[in-house]
C-alpha cells in the first residue's frame, strides 16, 4: 500500500541528470527532462562531485513541494581537471578547488605534488573519486603560478570552463605554410574592388578587422537611394573544410574576449594578418552589394568574391566626431573620405527608419569597459558609450546578414540561421503580471510581436521607473541560437536572419560563407566529420530538448524526422551556440574576479547605487561610480520580515511597507569581498546610523574578509558565517528577519 502511494506521488521515480554543487555544501541534480532540479543535502554530496552524471531517486518533498533526492548510481565521471590552490597543513598536502561548487578538498599524496609550492595555483587530475568516508585523491598535472600573478584569472577561467587556448601542432604547422600576402592565383574569378574606397570602422583597441564598408548615392527603381557595399574577410579561402585549422576553429567556435587578452578562433597569422582587412594592403573578401531605397528597404542584392584594398582604418570615435562636425580637425585630416562617411550616415538613417517601421526591439542599455594597468589590475570601470558610428556599422551589418539569410533560403541550401524565438509562456505570464502591478497601461498578447515590446518601452521612457521596466522587458526574452531550422529573429523583427559578417571570430559565419560560395558555383556544401561536441553542447541540447509544448496546445501531427544532413547541421548549431555561452561565462568569470580584486581596495567605503535585481534572499545593487554589482543580504535590510513580491519583482517590509525594487536608489557600504566565490557584499547605510555601531559592523566585516584570505576555504566559510552571526547580534536583528534569511539561503 505504501509503495502504491509513493508511486502516486512520484517518490520512487528515478531520474537522470548532472550534479550541480553549491558552495554551502549541498547540491542539485539538474534533470535531463527539464523538470525542477532535485535538491541533494550535504551528506548526499560526499560521494559525488560537481558535474558528475547520476541517476537519483526522489525521496521527499519540502513544504513548497520542491523535490529532495538520493543518488542511486553514478553514471559517468567526466575527465575534468580541477583548478585550485595547493595547501600544506599538518603534514598533509591538499588542493582547495577554486570553484567552490566542488565542495571537497582534494588530497595529494606526498610524491604527487611535482614542482608545486604551497599557495600556488595548480591543475589537479583525479586519481581516486570521493566516497562517503573519504576525500577525492589526485595528482598535480600543471602549475599555473602565484594567485596574484598578472593574468592568473584568465589562466584559471580557460581551464575552469574548458576553453581551448592552445592550437594543435598540425594547425600551427599549416598556418606557417600560408602566404603572407594575396598571390596572383588567389585573384582568379574575383571582382577587383581595389579602386573602391572601402574603409574599416572599429574600436581603438581592435586588432582584427572583419568588415569594410562603402556607400554612394544611386537610383533605385524610380527614386533615389543608395548602393551599400559590405565587404567581409574571405576566411573560407584559406581555411579549407576539414583541415587542421578548420578542426581547431570548430573546437573553439568563437574567439573569447577578456580584458587585455583575446583567445582567437584562428591562428594569429590569419586573424591579425592574412584575413584582417588592414589598411592599404590587398585582401580577399566576400561582398554583399545592396541597393537600398530612401525608406531603408533593400530593393536588390548580390554576393560575389572580390579583392579589396582598404583606403582607411577609422575608429568609432573619429567617425562620430566627423559626422558631428564636417569642418572639425578630424574631418580636415580625412578630407577625401568625409563625403563617403556622410553617404554612410544617410543610408544608416534610412535603415533606422525601416527598423522603426518593423517594430524591432531597441532598448538602450549601459555596457561597461574594464580599463587595466600594465599588471592587469583594474584602473577604472567606464561606461561604453554607443555613438552614431557604432549604430551606422551595426545597421550595415544587419542589412548584409538579412540578405545572407534570404540568399540561403532562396538557394534552398542547408545552413545555419541565427534564431531568436519569442518569450516562453512562463515568461509571458510573469511579464504580464509585472506590467499590471506597475500600472503600465499596455501589455502583451498571447502571441506577441516585437513591436508590442517596443511600444511599451516607448510609453514608459519618461517614467522614473523606466529603466526598471526596460530591464524586465529584456529579461522576458530568450537567448538566440544557431540552427538550420529557421523561425525568424524576434528581437530584430526579421523573418530570416543569420551571421555573415564575422568569420574571423565566429565559426557559424565561416560555415555561412562556404554555403554562399556553394550556391554561387551551383555546387553543394557538405559538413565535414566534426569532432564529438563537448560538455557545453550536451548541456544546451538538454535544455533545448526540455522546451515542450504547453498542455493547452493542440497536439500536432508529428513531423517527419530530419535527414542526416539536417541532423549534422543541428549538431553544428548546438555546438556553436553552446560554446558561445561558454565564452560568455568565462569572460564574466574573469570580470567578476577583477572586480572583486578591485573592490578589496575599497572595503568600508560608501557609494550610491541602484537596485539591479530583487530576490527572495536580498537585493543586488549596482554602484553609480564604479559600475560594480554586489549583494545586500536580506538580513541587512532591517529588523523586520521582508516578503518577495514576484509580480512586482520587489522586496517589501511587512511592518514599515518599505520597498526595494529594480531602480530603487540606495546608499551602501562595501562590507565584504570573497574573491574565491566572486562575490561582493554590501550593507545598507541608513540615516541615523551612529559611528560606533558602524565601526562595530565594519570590524566584523573586516574580520570575515581577512579570514577568507588567511585560512583555507572550508575554515573561511565557517569564519564568514561566524562574522554574519556576530554582525546580527551587534545590530540586534529581529528573529523574524533571521527566519527570512534562513528561508532565502534554502
Amino acid at each position: 500500500m505504501k509503495n502504491t502511494e509513493q508511486r502516486a506521488t512520484g517518490l520512487l521515480d528515478e531520474i537522470e541528470g548532472v550534479i550541480q554543487g553549491h558552495r554551502d555544501g549541498h547540491g542539485y541534480v539538474v534533470r535531463d527532462d527539464g523538470e525542477t532540479d532535485l535538491y541533494l543535502p550535504p551528506n548526499e554530496m560526499r560521494a559525488v562531485l560537481h558535474k558528475d552524471r547520476v541517476r537519483a531517486r526522489i525521496v521527499r518533498h519540502d513544504r513548497k513541494g520542491r523535490p529532495e533526492g538520493r543518488v542511486v548510481e553514478i553514471i559517468e565521471r567526466p575527465a575534468q581537471p580541477i583548478i585550485g590552490r595547493l595547501l600544506h597543513e599538518s603534514n598533509v598536502w591538499l588542493v582547495a578547488p577554486e570553484d567552490k561548487r566542488y565542495g571537497q578538498d582534494v588530497l595529494i599524496p606526498k610524491g604527487a605534488t611535482g614542482t608545486a609550492k604551497p599557495g600556488q595555483v595548480v591543475v589537479v587530475e583525479l586519481t581516486e573519486p570521493p566516497s562517503l568516508y573519504g576525500q577525492p585523491v589526485g595528482r598535480i598535472k600543471e602549475v599555473l603560478g602565484e594567485i596574484d600573478d598578472p593574468g592568473m584569472e584568465i589562466e584559471i577561467a580557460v581551464r575552469k570552463y574548458g576553453v581551448p587556448h592552445e592550437f594543435s601542432e598540425p594547425c600551427i604547422a599549416m598556418a606557417r605554410m600560408l602566404p603572407d600576402k594575396v598571390r596572383p592565383a588567389d585573384r582568379k574569378n574575383r571582382v577587383d574592388l581595389t579602386d573602391v574606397p572601402l574603409v574599416t570602422i572599429d574600436g581603438e583597441d581592435a586588432r582584427d578587422f572583419d568588415d569594410a564598408v562603402y556607400c554612394e548615392p544611386a537610383k533605385v527603381g524610380r527614386g533615389k537611394g543608395w548602393r551599400l557595399l559590405v565587404a567581409i574577410a574571405d576566411v573560407s579561402h584559406y581555411v579549407e573544410t576539414g583541415s587542421a585549422i578548420d578542426i581547431d576553429a570548430y573546437d573553439r567556435a568563437t574567439s573569447v574576449y577578456f580584458p587585455r587578452r583575446v583567445i582567437p578562433m584562428l591562428p594569429e597569422k590569419l586573424s591579425n594578418g592574412l584575413c584582417s582587412l588592414n589598411p592599404e594592403v590587398d585582401r580577399l573578401c566576400m561582398v554583399c552589394d545592396m541597393l537600398i531605397t530612401a525608406n531603408g528597404e533593400i530593393q536588390a542584392y548580390q554576393f560575389y568574391p572580390a579583392v579589396m584594398w582598404s583606403h582607411a582604418r577609422f575608429t568609432y570615435t573619429e567617425v562620430a566626431a566627423i559626422l558631428a562636425n564636417t569642418r572639425g580637425p578630424e574631418a580636415q585630416r580625412r578630407k577625401e573620405r568625409v563625403g563617403d562617411l556622410m553617404n554612410l550616415h544617410d543610408v544608416y538613417r534610412a535603415l533606422l527608419k525601416a527598423r522603426q517601421m518593423r517594430g524591432a526591439v531597441d532598448f538602450e542599455t549601459t555596457e561597461t569597459q574594464i580599463v587595466c594597468d600594465e599588471n592587469g589590475r583594474i584602473e577604472k570601470i567606464v561606461p561604453r558609450t554607443r555613438n552614431d558610428a557604432h549604430r551606422l556599422i551595426e545597421e550595415a551589418m544587419l542589412a548584409a546578414n538579412v540578405c545572407t539569410a534570404d540568399f540561403i533560403q532562396q538557394g534552398k541550401h542547408p545552413g545555419l540561421y541565427r534564431v531568436h524565438e519569442g518569450p516562453t509562456p512562463e515568461k509571458k505570464e510573469i511579464l504580464r503580471n509585472y506590467l499590471k502591478a506597475m500600472g503600465v497601461g499596455l501589455s502583451i498578447s498571447d502571441d506577441p510581436m516585437p513591436i508590442e515590446f517596443q511600444k511599451i518601452a516607448e510609453a514608459v521612457k519618461e517614467r522614473p521607473d523606466a529603466q526598471q521596466i526596460h530591464t524586465m522587458l529584456l529579461r522576458s526574452m530568450q537567448q538566440a541560437i544557431y540552427t538550420p531550422i529557421n523561425s525568424g529573429h524576434f528581437g530584430l523583427a526579421y523573418d530570416a536572419y543569420t551571421h555573415f559578417t564575422s568569420p574571423i571570430r565566429r565559426y557559424p559565419d565561416l560555415l555561412v560563407h562556404r554555403v554562399i560560395k556553394a550556391i554561387l558555383t551551383h555546387t553543394h556544401y557538405t559538413l565535414p566529420v566534426l569532432p564529438t561536441p563537448g560538455e557545453a553542447h550536451e548541456k544546451l541540447a538538454r535544455r533545448l530538448a526540455s522546451r515542450v509544448a504547453a498542455p493547452t496546445q493542440k497536439l500536432r501531427k508529428p513531423a517527419a524526422p530530419p535527414s542526416k544532413e539536417i541532423q549534422a547541421w543541428e549538431a553544428a548549431g548546438l555546438h556553436c551556440s553552446a560554446n558561445e555561452r561558454r565564452a560568455d561565462e568565462a569572460s564574466r568569470d574573469v570580470e567578476a574576479w577583477l572586480k572583486c580584486k578591485y573592490m578589496r581596495e575599497h572595503l568600508g567605503e560608501e557609494y550610491g547605487g541602484v537596485v539591479s535585481a530583487a530576490t527572495t534572499f536580498g537585493i543586488f545593487v549596482t554602484l553609480d561610480a564604479l559600475y560594480v554589482e554586489g549583494l545586500v543580504h536580506i538580513t541587512e535590510l532591517g529588523g523586520e520580515y521582508f516578503k518577495f513580491d514576484e509580480a512586482r519583482q520587489e522586496l517589501r517590509g511587512e511592518r514599515t511597507g518599505i520597498r526595494y525594487a529594480i531602480g530603487t536608489r540606495v546608499r551602501v557600504q562595501v562590507s565584504r569581498v570573497d574573491l574565491d566565490g566572486r562575490r561582493i557584499d554590501f550593507r545598507l547605510v541608513r540615516e541615523g546610523d551612529d559611528l560606533e555601531t558602524r565601526a562595530m559592523r565594519d570590524k566584523g566585516a573586516a574580520g570575515g574578509a581577512s579570514g577568507a584570505t588567511a585560512k583555507r576555504t572550508r575554515k573561511s566559510a565557517k569564519g564568514e558565517r561566524g562574522a554574519v552571526q556576530s554582525l546580527q547580534a551587534a545590530v540586534k536583528k529581529a528573529s523574524a528577519a533571521k527566519r527570512s534569511a534562513r528561508k532565502g539561503r534554502r
